[in-house]
């Protein structure tokens, strides 16, 4: 059988533009995750979800429904803050209900102008879903430390595949959908994001043993991989290369996030575990 051919050589250049993109945003995402426990911040947090929420709908719209993206995207948006914004009351139930309403509405407001309503419905239950455990992660117990074990897991991941990727080459992962990732990224990846865990655990005052930081940030970090892997797969169905240009050497925010998104799930799961008694 032939091998199939290595990934394409390193980019220095692009890897200069995503360092200079994550300077900028990277204070900006931990400082509102971070400050949002101070008396009269809490809305910075907030403030962030939203933004993230109406971009991330800005996009789907666009390379869901080229024809009438604002209509597709507003729809998303009113679907998921009101579900985001149940979750940050606390009513939880309400929350998921809103965002399967606002699945079924999304479709219907896209009759007639995009191809596939459809689209629509699951763009508000590909966003909802992450963004509602986003929201509920950060108000929990320890929501602070858990977020920030959040990013920090998603963030190894996806810096690590991405650095051991194109430094070492080597076979391909899926390239049927995503013709730059390999398998040492992907074992570099779930090591970084496996250390990332057991870092927490060490030296933040999470309330996590090692072994639990490591199986975490394992679990996180193929979470990340599969969100990364799932969006590739739908942008090959949609015909686009990125889901935007919002940010530079990244593309889009969706091709940011994608990891972050199905990640946010996991250590949603997670923390409930660790609530009810596993790993403190």
């Amino acid at each position: 059988m032939m091998s199939l051919p290595p990934a394409r050589r390193f980019d220095w250049s692009n890897l200069a533009i995503r360092v200079a993109s994550a300077t900028v945003l990277v204070p900006a995402v931990l400082g509102a995750v971070w400050f949002a426990d101070y008396p009269g911040l809490s809305w910075l947090f907030l403030v962030l979800v939203a933004v993230a929420v109406a971009l991330l709908a800005i996009e789907w719209g666009a390379m869901t429904a080229p024809h009438a993206p604002i209509r597709v995207s507003t729809a998303l948006t009113v679907a998921i803050l009101a579900g985001a914004f149940l979750a940050h009351s606390g009513h939880m139930p309400l929350a998921w209900g809103a965002a399967a309403l606002g699945a079924l509405a999304a479709a219907l407001v896209a009759r007639g102008v995009a191809e596939r309503p459809t689209n629509a419905a699951f763009g508000v239950i590909y966003l909802a879903i992450p963004v509602i455990c986003l929201v509920w992660l950060r108000w929990m117990p320890e929501g602070r430390q858990w977020t920030v074990l959040l990013f920090v897991v998603a963030w190894a991941a996806d810096i690590a595949a991405f650095a051991v990727g194109s430094a070492l080459k080597g076979p391909k992962l899926w390239p049927k959908f995503s013709p730059n990732k390999t398998w040492s990224g992907f074992i570099g990846g779930l090591i970084a994001a496996a250390g990332a865990g057991v870092a927490m655990a060490a030296f933040s005052d999470i309330v996590l043993s090692l072994q639990a930081g490591a199986l975490i940030g394992l679990v996180g970090g193929l979470a990340t991989m599969a969100g990364d892997l799932w969006e590739s797969m739908l942008k090959r169905r949609f015909g686009v290369k990125d889901s935007g240009d919002l940010i530079p050497g990244h593309g889009g925010l969706l091709d940011r996030v994608d990891g972050l998104m199905f990640a946010a799930v996991v250590l949603a799961a997670a923390r409930l575990i660790n609530h009810l008694g596993w790993a403190n």
